[in-house]
């Protein structure tokens, strides 16, 4: 368990990286969270405060092809699924929120595999 020094860390963090981007309808806030087993994504427009995809390690799409794969594979994963997903509505950008979390790791996976399946930041 994080103490309250990291804890105060990570939410002064969050909101200096939070309190510079937006999401739009046609270029969503992809906001990340990650915990000790899983890692969840979410397209948002601030701009209508609403949810426009979401994918995770828990998603149907990926519960068989993921089987037991490193938690770097299962992000990169989960990164494709959003971008097939927001592609499918028609979105082809997105604005990157790591929140409180380093862009490292899972983090970075994530971010690749949107890219690497289209997803342009």
């Amino acid at each position: 368990m994080a103490t309250k020094r990291i804890e105060k860390i990570r939410t002064k963090r969050k909101k200096r990286v939070r309190g510079k981007i937006s999401g739009t309808e046609k270029r969503p806030r992809l906001s990340v969270f990650r915990s000790a087993a899983h890692i969840y994504v979410q397209a948002i427009a601030d701009d209508s405060g609403r949810t426009l995809a979401e994918a995770s390690t828990l998603s149907k799409e990926l519960e068989g092809s993921l089987g037991a794969p490193k938690k770097i594979d299962s992000a990169r994963a989960v990164g494709a699924l959003l971008a097939r997903r927001l592609q499918a509505i028609g979105i082809d950008g997105a604005v990157f929120d790591r929140g409180r979390f380093l862009y490292h790791g899972r983090v970075k996976s994530l971010a690749d595999g949107a890219r690497e399946a289209g997803l342009k930041f």
